[in-house]
């Protein structure tokens, strides 16, 4: 069983088209899409903006289904400049750079789990190194890399070079670092796929607007791929 959750609708409903049979759940207001693609069983979420949203979500899934391997995808913003709009990035690990809790003398992003603290999160190699051969021939650059997740939609270029400065991630999100989270203490393998939908250039809700169908697009693709290797 593959899991995959996403954001948005549009980064969703591509693959739950492709569900043969397909069979919905819902659970805490969320609702869970599974059924068999390309012969392989597949639960899909929409999980909706944000960290708590998709924590749910991922547990959720992984409860009901089970999953094998969880797979975060969508579009991102970009946190350097050698990543442009479409450009694909795969994890391999994920930060939360929303946790901050430096006045207690923490390195910002560590969490504390009952028996460890970490800041990064490790994806699983096998699955990131299947995205990334899925992810060719897509028009795009291939990246992988650490992806920062927080509870802040990221506008501002300063606001970009600070958390590129402090975590060295490629990308920021909402949702793959929680996702990750709750894998790592589930002990399910995980990876983020994530598509470029703002640069350093078209970096203002009006561009996100405008190429957010386009990165998904992409990310759709790649799974698509996945699933058939898988």
């Amino acid at each position: 069983m593959i899991g995959i959750i996403c954001a948005l609708d549009i980064e969703a409903d591509g693959l739950k088209a492709l569900m043969e049979n397909p069979e919905t759940t819902k659970k805490a207001g969320l609702e869970f899409t599974s059924g068999k693609i390309f012969d392989k069983d597949v639960a899909v979420l929409a999980s909706g903006r944000g960290k708590v949203n998709s924590a749910v979500g991922a547990q959720i899934l992984i409860d009901l289904y089970k999953p094998d391997v969880v797979i975060n995808s969508g579009i991102a913003g970009a946190l350097t400049k050698d990543l442009l709009i479409g450009d694909m990035i795969i994890s391999s690990d994920c930060v939360e750079h929303d946790i901050n809790c430096t006045a207690l003398e923490e390195p910002r992003g560590q969490i504390w789990f009952a028996d460890e603290k970490r800041i990064g999160i490790p994806a699983d190699a096998e699955t990131v190194e299947k995205l990334k051969e899925c992810c060719q021939n897509l028009g795009a650059q291939v990246n992988i890399g650490r992806i920062a997740s927080g509870d802040l939609f990221v506008v501002y270029r300063r606001q970009r070079e600070i958390i590129a400065m402090e975590f060295d991630a490629l990308c920021c999100e909402m949702e793959g670092g929680a996702v990750g989270h709750v894998c790592y203490m589930n002990k399910v393998p995980f990876a983020i796929l994530r598509s470029i939908s703002d640069d350093f250039k078209f970096n203002k809700p009006e561009n996100y607007e405008e190429f957010k169908h386009l990165a998904a697009n992409r990310t759709i693709k790649a799974l698509k791929k996945f699933i058939q290797m898988d």
